[in-house]
């Protein structure tokens, strides 16, 4: 055990040790009661590298005394499974004893595969508990599937992290204490940064550079930023999270993209991600960006930036930041309007100076006959009955009739919806042009 990684000779054996995961091991909550009764459930375990997921398994081993045999899909065979299945067989007939049967990677096992554990599952001869990074949804069979809970995990925050770091450090028997190193504040930051909420990742890096750090005169081992971006191969990015060079490098990267460099726009985009920053805070900005920045310049621009938060949140880093990258640069090139934005603004203005007017009679629904005699929809025009499904009828209220809040651009696709307003405002009787909103014989219904 002491040849083993300091991740590995760190492993809590008990609840009480474990950090993380309150979700579904804090007090009360379904997992931990199931622990304490001895009624544990197959399960898998779906969750980012890191999180606790095999310590997890081994702590509910240990827990219910219960005899552990974990084995890794991704070389394990059906042969390996029969045989453990066998084996807990006879431990349940001779000692009475359960089995935990853990299933690293289970993502990776095969149709076949998975099918042969299925019944050993169903009638009690094994527990399974399953562990996998990827969504079991579309990795694990339905049958199996069927007989397992899905406990999805959590990233380890940052505080949990420096939690397990300082544990390492201070201990003397499994950890690194007999060493006598100590981190410096920005080692320790690039660290917890740089190991991407994986305490694996953390306490192995902790290891390597305490191991080849030289002690002073005094004995102790001061690991500097610089032994750590070693340790890693990873350099350090002069970033703070929480401080200036957080909004100036969100800043020259919106800025960046509204001005249509792409090649400042991924550049700044990557010195956020290589430093540490959450991407999914970066695909909130691109989302906001594609909105008020794009807009209907070209609506596909959304729908980019909400595939690229849905792909980082889906696959994880460092493989998400392609992703992003994708979406930077498509952002970058857009055509760009900001009519959408101004058009809001203009609506909440109006909505803040106390406009709070009543929907016009024949745009309400009559749903009962007593709203019909009131006049309720009277005279409402279906589009879909006039030709090119088009009715010159008045939707906004009769204190803003007329007034106009949507001025479309000149550029990208808003250039089409421009072109067709102009053929709506024609059929309405008003100039083709839009230029002049402050003009009454210029504006138009919004």
């Amino acid at each position: 055990m002491q040849n083993a990684p300091l991740a590995t000779r760190m492993r809590p054996n008990s609840l009480h040790t474990f950090v993380g995961q309150e979700h579904v091991i804090g007090k009360g909550r379904v997992l931990r009661r199931a622990i304490e009764s001895d009624r544990i459930p197959s399960m898998i375990f779906w969750g980012p590298p890191g999180c606790g997921k095999t310590t997890l398994a081994y702590i509910i081993a240990n827990s219910t005394g219960a005899h552990f045999s974990p084995v890794s899909a991704v070389s394990a065979s059906v042969n390996d499974l029969r045989r453990i299945v066998q084996q807990a067989t006879e431990r349940r007939k001779v000692h009475v004893q359960k089995t935990i049967l853990f299933i690293d990677e289970i993502h990776r096992f095969n149709k076949t595969q998975q099918d042969a554990v299925l019944p050993y599952v169903e009638d009690g001869t094994v527990t399974l508990i399953g562990a996998t990074t990827e969504n079991p949804s579309f990795e694990v069979t339905s049958p199996l599937l069927s007989r397992t809970r899905v406990l999805p995990l959590k990233p380890l925050s940052e505080d949990e992290i420096q939690i397990l770091i300082h544990r390492a450090l201070m201990d003397k028997f499994q950890g690194i204490g007999e060493l006598n190193a100590k981190l410096a504040p920005d080692a320790m930051s690039h660290l917890i940064g740089m190991s991407n909420h994986d305490a694996r990742v953390a306490l192995n890096t902790l290891e390597t550079a305490a191991q080849n750090t030289t002690p002073n005169t005094e004995g102790e081992r001061l690991i500097t930023l610089s032994v750590i971006e070693d340790a890693l191969q990873r350099r350090a990015v002069l970033y703070d999270r929480a401080g200036e060079q957080h909004y100036d490098l969100i800043s020259a990267l919106h800025k960046s993209m509204r001005d249509s460099d792409p090649d400042a726009s991924i550049y700044w985009l990557a010195m956020m991600l290589e430093a540490g920053e959450d991407p999914l805070y970066i695909a909130r900005r691109m989302v906001r960006f594609a909105s008020e920045d794009v807009g209907m310049a070209d609506p596909q621009a959304l729908v980019v930036a909400m595939a690229a938060q849905q792909a980082v949140h889906f696959i994880g880093m460092p493989e998400g930041n392609l992703a992003l990258a994708e979406a930077a640069v498509y952002l970058a090139t857009a055509p760009k309007s900001n009519s959408l934005y101004e058009a809001y603004n203009k609506v909440r203005e109006e909505i803040k100076g106390g406009s709070s007017e009543s929907v016009p009679m024949h745009l309400r629904n009559p749903v009962t006959p007593l709203m019909q005699e009131m006049g309720y929809g009277k005279d409402y025009k279906y589009a879909h009955d006039y030709p090119d499904h088009f009715v010159d009828q008045q939707h906004l209220p009769d204190a803003l009739k007329g007034k106009k809040f949507y001025t479309p651009g000149n550029f990208g696709y808003e250039k089409q919806v421009l072109t067709r307003l102009k053929a709506w405002w024609q059929k309405k009787g008003k100039p083709e042009s839009g230029e002049e909103p402050e003009e009454p014989e210029e504006d138009i219904e919004s």
